[in-house]
């Protein structure tokens, strides 16, 4: 129990939080729509416990993956969170659908003035503020590694988006749904005040098929970036680092194998490296600690395996004319 406590402290700060407020966010979306019968609240609810149960999933997996490896498993659980993220899209794929399935019975047949305005964007507009707190949280987590000090403002939003790619898998969810959640009570003021002031009586079933589709997007994208982390991928940009960072040691002639393997938001890094025939065992020893304590520098590394090789006189690393002179 106490080791499960405090891989619980490590998980993903920003999905702890997004599943308890969404949580909050559900009930109050839930009373509202047994209240109003409004097919955007409706949509809206369904989008947030679908937000909680996801990132209550996400808390939960990014913190088993920092568990550390065991007999039965030699390599570790980084990969537990991937595998945890393709369950959870399943959830927000099923909620999607009801949620297009119902916006569209709404435009065939829409049921005109449903009253409750001001209650209907009470309700939206709490939760577009407590979802944009839960977002920025995820923006301060994405762009923390980034260097010249705290981002604020339009440069938060403007690095986390460029950097989102590089977010671990379970700040990468919770930064997209709740951009699709805060842009989807907005949404949803938009179409109950059209809905409610204009004859446009099926604008909060066009807003609830608008809502499911972004939430499709949303399964799409975390699907794909999931199903390659569950296979290990390569982190090209690390690899180009890790590889300067080598070269840059005198005694390494050439590169023969460099590969940086991401699971989860761990990375595992193996580095074949080719040395002068006539180095001696201790020097090269010397040469791999530092080499080593270089790379475990590196944020994510969690664990790098360097062998060696004779130079065998012929250029494997592209990179090899970027060696320090």
């Amino acid at each position: 129990m106490k080791e499960l406590w405090n891989l619980l402290k490590q998980g993903t700060k920003s999905s702890l939080w997004a599943a308890t407020i969404n949580i909050v966010v559900g009930i109050i979306k839930t009373i509202a729509y047994f209240i109003t019968g409004n097919v955007a609240m409706f949509a809206e609810m369904m989008h947030s416990y679908a937000d909680a149960a996801n990132q209550f999933f996400v808390f939960t997996g990014s913190a088993l993956s920092k568990k550390a490896p065991t007999d039965r498993f030699p390599n570790g659980f980084g990969r537990l969170v991937n595998l945890v993220l393709l369950g959870a899209v399943l959830i927000v794929g099923i909620l999607a659908y009801e949620t297009i399935k119902e916006g569209l019975h709404h435009i065939i047949q829409p049921e005109g003035h449903e009253g409750w305005f001001w209650l209907n964007i009470g309700v939206l507009g709490v939760s577009f503020l407590l979802e944009g707190f839960v977002l920025t949280k995820a923006m301060k987590e994405i762009t923390e590694h980034i260097s010249g000090g705290e981002k604020k403002g339009l440069r938060l939003i403007k690095q986390s988006f460029r950097h989102a790619k590089e977010a671990n898998p379970a700040t990468k969810l919770v930064f997209l749904e709740d951009l699709v959640a805060t842009l989807g009570a907005l949404i949803a003021m938009i179409a109950i005040t059209l809905s409610s002031y204009t004859p446009f009586l099926s604008a909060t079933g066009y807003a609830s098929v608008i809502i499911g589709l972004l939430l499709f997007i949303v399964v799409g994208r975390i699907f794909l970036d999931n199903a390659a982390g569950a296979l290990g991928i390569t982190v090209p940009e690390m690899e180009s680092t890790i590889g300067i960072l080598a070269m840059k040691e005198s005694m390494v002639k050439d590169i023969k194998r460099l590969h940086v393997i991401k699971e989860g938001d761990q990375r595992h890094v193996e580095l074949k490296i080719e040395v002068d025939p006539n180095v001696t065992i201790a020097a090269a020893d010397d040469m791999r600690d530092r080499l080593e304590k270089n790379i475990m520098s590196q944020k994510g590394v969690t664990d790098v395996i360097i062998e060696f090789d004779e130079d065998d006189q012929v250029p494997s690393w592209s990179g090899s004319s970027e060696k320090e002179k």
